[in-house]
């Protein structure tokens, strides 16, 4: 499959929507709105979102749209399009950089193409399952072998015993040389070009999952679920690591 039509779309959607979302950060009287489930959104999340989808109806109308902020279109075309115009709203409203925009393709089902952009840093990450490039230039995960050595990222420690095995996840997180909640989508960029070693998030959604899977595979690193299986479609959690940790990790989880 030639992806570089769509490798090439994916970097204009990221350009302007980085361009729409840039003027909202760090602006003091940026109105933040609860949704349903209390979780925040602002005018940035939902123009944003706006715009790619009118982008994607324009380039490819037969294509389907799965958003975090407008719900779906056409799910079950051949090719859709997931987006998360910020993951990572409570870093974005408190003017923290560690948020991106994910924008996934799937095949079939499948995340084939998907990017991580941090518009403020300057950084497009791009993965294909195959490599993984920021901005232009190939990334790969670091070679760590040894949970004591490594540096593991959350993007929320306190969502690890709500949702998950609480114990499990502390004996694991003890272990590791650094802990840190540098999360959302910019801890994956941070394990794709080998600043960090593992990627756990213990409640997710579809468009927070899709970008993340060709990305880190290029860049060659193992993602799944907790239980090891197949991340997207997936059970709500994440599991991402070097290869030589990701069985490791997945093992102390169940535990």
């Amino acid at each position: 499959m030639d992806l570089a039509p769509h490798r090439a779309f994916i970097a204009e959607l990221a350009a302007e929507s980085g361009d729409f979302i840039r003027p909202f950060f760090g602006r003091a009287d940026l109105a933040v709105e609860a949704k349903g489930d209390a979780s925040p959104v602002t005018a940035a999340d939902k123009g944003a979102e706006e715009l790619l989808r009118r982008r994607i109806e324009a380039r490819f109308p037969s294509h389907g749209i799965i958003g975090e902020e407008f719900g779906n279109v056409r799910e079950d075309a051949e090719f859709t399009w997931v987006l998360d115009p910020i993951d990572g709203t409570k870093s974005f409203i408190t003017a923290v950089p560690l948020w991106g925009t994910l924008i996934a393709l799937l095949h079939r089902g499948e995340p084939v193409l998907g990017c991580i952009h941090q518009p403020i840093l300057g950084q497009l990450l791009i993965g294909d399952n195959h490599t993984t490039t920021l901005n232009g230039r190939p990334v790969r995960v670091r070679g760590t072998t040894r949970v004591e050595d490594a540096t593991v990222l959350t993007s929320d420690h306190l969502n690890l015993a709500r949702y998950q095995d609480g114990p499990a996840c502390d004996r694991l997180l003890a272990r590791a040389r650094l802990v840190r909640t540098w999360g959302d989508c910019y801890g994956y960029l941070l394990l794709a070009c080998g600043h960090a070693d593992v990627c756990l998030d213990p409640i997710m959604n579809p468009w927070d999952i899709a970008a993340l899977v060709p990305v880190v595979r290029g860049a060659g690193g193992v993602i799944s679920d907790w239980r090891g299986d197949r991340p997207y479609p997936a059970e709500h959690t994440i599991a991402a690591a070097t290869p030589a940790l990701h069985a490791e990790v997945v093992a102390a989880l169940r535990a």
